[in-house]
């Protein structure tokens, strides 16, 4: 720790996660469910992007989209998820002030990557419902390969712009967060001095992030369903719609949750409330995609069963 002569402040080079401390006797059985749903989401992820990359039937736009999904849910897991389990196990983990940033950069980009793969996908959809006649020529390798890139690249600059507005900012309150991970509302809080331009950057970042992507979406969908309407039989408007409820599904868990812990004002925060809902979008949500692409998606559940066919005989 340094001490300022001028403000007679400590600041801290590190913090401590208080994780979940204040449940006491439950922390073992809470290591053992975040294990487990953590292993379940890490192999799920890594076997939807094996088993695209093995099936010639999913190499189109659609599956090449669900694949950097899932790697970047896989990357975005593996930031936070280890992290908080050695923080159940121990009581207390410590992060120096550098590693408290690294991570707060990684997730928060990754978490924009996932936006924008999101909007690219949603996108993907409407250009094989309205113009089905130029999907090949429009969604061609080299425009996929440009999609993917910039929603990479922009997830990095926003997260990037996060992580300098928060860490522009001395920290002298305290050196403990109360929180599993660097999260920008917890580890805002322990800021000193005027934080209204950071949480006023924080918010306008991630109302452009969460504007920009899901507006991309909303109009692409409305294309869709204008597209779908005019469809004459009933079996038909069924079959279009259907190849759109799984992306739709991911849509309203990923930005119901995103919406909802940083488009608020700091008046509602509730570090200890926030921190069971952080579990949903950094736990429960990177488990939910693989699983509502598997349940839904007829493609992926054929390459799964052939996957598994596959395996038993080479056994």
């Amino acid at each position: 720790m340094i001490t300022n002569g001028q403000t007679n402040a400590t600041v801290w080079r590190g913090f401590v996660f208080l994780g979940f401390s204040s449940f006491g006797g439950l922390q073992p059985l809470l290591f053992a469910l975040f294990l487990s749903l953590y292993l379940v989401t890490l192999t799920s992820n890594v076997f939807i992007i094996v088993v695209i990359r093995l099936d010639s039937h999913l190499h189109t736009p659609m599956y090449l989209f669900l694949s950097f999904l899932s790697f970047s849910e896989t990357c975005y897991t593996l930031g936070i998820i280890p992290r908080m389990l050695s923080s159940l196990a121990r009581g207390r983990h410590t992060i120096s002030y550098m590693g408290c940033a690294v991570q707060m950069f990684f997730s928060a980009s990754w978490a924009c990557t996932n936006c924008f793969l999101l909007a690219v996908m949603g996108f993907d959809r409407y250009v094989a419902i309205c113009a089905p006649l130029h999907y090949a020529r429009r969604m061609n390798p080299t425009r996929c390969a440009q999609l993917v890139g910039v929603s990479f690249l922009s997830g990095y600059l926003f997260g990037l712009g996060m992580t300098l507005v928060i860490f522009r900012l001395p920290f002298c309150r305290s050196h403990e967060i109360q929180h599993f991970f660097c999260d920008t509302p917890p580890v805002l809080s322990l800021a000193c001095g005027d934080t209204s331009l950071s949480e006023l950057g924080i918010l306008l970042l991630s109302l452009l992030v969460l504007l920009v992507s899901f507006s991309s979406i909303t109009i692409s969908y409305t294309y869709i369903l204008a597209a779908i309407l005019r469809i004459p039989s009933t079996e038909g408007r069924k079959k279009a719609f259907s190849t759109c409820t799984t992306h739709l599904t991911v849509v309203i868990v990923h930005y119901g949750c995103a919406s909802f812990m940083y488009l608020r004002p700091k008046a509602t925060y509730s570090l200890e409330r926030d921190q069971l809902i952080a579990v949903t979008y950094t736990v429960v949500t990177p488990l939910l995609n693989p699983i509502i692409y598997s349940l839904r998606n007829r493609a992926v559940q054929a390459a799964l069963r052939n996957a598994f066919q596959r395996r038993l005989l080479s056994k």
